[in-house]
């Protein structure tokens, strides 16, 4: 048996920290009902209840001005007016299409850890970490949160709790890069590189930006007299990978607790779930920390992938080929034998093994762990990214059992060919206890990354998809057991 220290921390929910987001209200003709009324009211009317929505929404702060603007630029298209409108009867219409959306209201889970890229100012031994959370509220809708955290030499976790009431979404970069080859890579993959997607994208540099893209959309859609249904079909299938594969940037004084990444396009319209952090260093030594995600659309899950060097400055890449579907995917932290390599699942039930030269695209993969145990009989998964040893890679996995029953567990893999399994735990690690059983979905105890440090394993995880804690596991003493049970 290996032993496990439960840290006596728990990050729970909080339904006060709320998000601004635009808000509509129902179809055209009901939108233009509203403005008509707005637009009833005098100037003295409109001043003096935008004061008083500015006053009961006050902690959002200058942050309230700038979201109200926004969401009226977005119903712009619904006035017919010659005259220009007054600032403040801007803001006010823009009260009326924007709502507070708690990010947490119901749950706060399937956390995942990565060392902070700051690290100064620590006593010896301690290191400082970023963990990520999937906050889930009203529709069961999740998004994307973050937490400061240390974990200290004498075993003691702290997590900067945030007593922040508003969240602030990332900014969109008006004019995100592609690269060309790339590019046509993704939509050949998908079936949309044709006479139009070339005649489009020919003409651009191979390094082109979002609007020079748009630009040469408008210029096709205005040249071309007959609308014919590839060529639509093929533009909107551009303008959606590129819309997809932007970058958003957080301003850099706001605080990691503060920032938050909501569903933002058609593929994550109800989610981005389970984001599973690695620190990845390349050939050169260059760390770039990647996220694999399942993006949730309301009917379908498709793996993604974003990219952060600073957790400000976020790149969305939308992955594709044949070994890209279903859920809880898990690079690597470096390339194996000059290949990325990663971890998944194709089939509901096992593990799978996946080796690319490029990040974006997968078709490869082999099965290396079926269900073999009772308490994983339903199914197996991986519970983040690899974590390198000097016996191996040592993979926390997941299993589901009996009433829907899900522990950790833990296997590891060959150094050099991770498709070889040296050890695999007969036991469950770590599953659900006492008051950890009973929550939003009970029974569950599910983590989307470890953390190794001196020795010592630290294992943030959710109890029954409501609450997060973490526990810490001895590695010498994880690996000798993975070792004595082996494959």
């Amino acid at each position: 048996m290996v032993t496990v220290t439960r840290v006596p921390v728990k990050l729970r929910p909080n339904p006060q920290r709320v998000l601004l987001r635009y808000f509509s209200p129902g179809e055209k003709a009901r939108i233009e009902h509203i403005l008509g009324r707005i637009l009833t009211l005098s100037e003295e009317e409109v001043a003096e209840h935008l004061s008083s929505v500015s006053a009961r929404f006050s902690h959002h702060e200058s942050y309230l001005k700038e979201r109200l603007s926004r969401h009226f630029e977005r119903i712009r298209p619904y006035l017919f007016l010659d005259a220009e409108l007054s600032e403040e009867r801007k803001l006010f219409i823009g009260s009326f299409f924007t709502s507070e959306y708690s990010i947490e209201a119901s749950a706060l889970f399937n956390p995942s850890i990565v060392p902070h890229p700051d690290q100064s100012g620590l006593p010896e031994g301690a290191v400082r970490f970023v963990l990520s959370l999937r906050a889930t509220g009203e529709g069961h809708i999740s998004s994307l949160v973050f937490r400061e955290g240390v974990f200290h030499p004498d075993g003691r976790v702290t997590v900067e709790e945030s007593g922040a009431r508003y969240v602030l979404p990332p900014q969109v970069i008006a004019n995100s890069t592609y690269n060309k080859r790339e590019f046509i890579a993704k939509l050949t993959e998908a079936g949309y590189y044709n006479e139009y997607a070339e005649l489009l994208l020919s003409p651009l540099e191979e390094e082109f930006g979002y609007r020079d893209l748009i630009r040469r959309i408008e210029e096709l859609r205005e040249a071309t007299p007959t609308h014919t249904r590839p060529f639509l079909g093929t533009l909107e299938a551009i303008e959606w990978l590129a819309s997809f594969n932007q970058e958003v940037y957080f301003p850099p004084d706001v605080p990691i607790d503060r920032r938050v990444i909501p569903p933002a396009t058609v593929v994550d319209l109800k989610g981005i779930e389970d984001a599973r952090f690695v620190r990845f260093v390349d050939e050169r030594g260059a760390v770039t920390y990647y996220a694999t995600y399942t993006a949730y659309d309301g009917t379908s899950f498709s793996p993604q992938l974003l990219a952060t060097k600073d957790f400000t400055h976020f790149r969305f890449i939308s992955l594709t080929g044949k070994a890209v579907k279903n859920k809880g995917f898990a690079l690597f932290p470096r390339k194996i034998g000059g290949k990325y390599c990663m971890l998944g699942r194709q089939d509901n039930e096992t593990i799978t093994l996946m080796f690319s030269d490029h990040l974006s695209f997968w078709n490869e993969y082999r099965i290396i762990l079926r269900p073999k145990y009772v308490w994983e009989f339903i199914q197996m998964g991986n519970c983040g990214p690899p974590i390198e040893t000097e016996a191996g890679w040592l993979v926390i996995t997941h299993g589901v059992g009996p009433m829907r029953h899900y522990a950790l567990g833990a296997v590891l893999l060959d150094r050099e060919d991770p498709l070889r399994v040296l050890g695999r735990l007969r036991d469950p690690l770590l599953e659900a206890v006492g008051e950890e059983r009973a929550g939003y979905v009970p029974n569950v105890l599910y983590s989307c990354g470890s953390l190794l440090h001196e020795g010592r394993l630290l294992i943030p995880y959710a109890m029954s998809d409501y609450v997060t804690s973490f526990a810490i596991v001895q590695v010498d003493e994880l690996l000798e057991e993975l070792l004595r049970c082996g494959p």
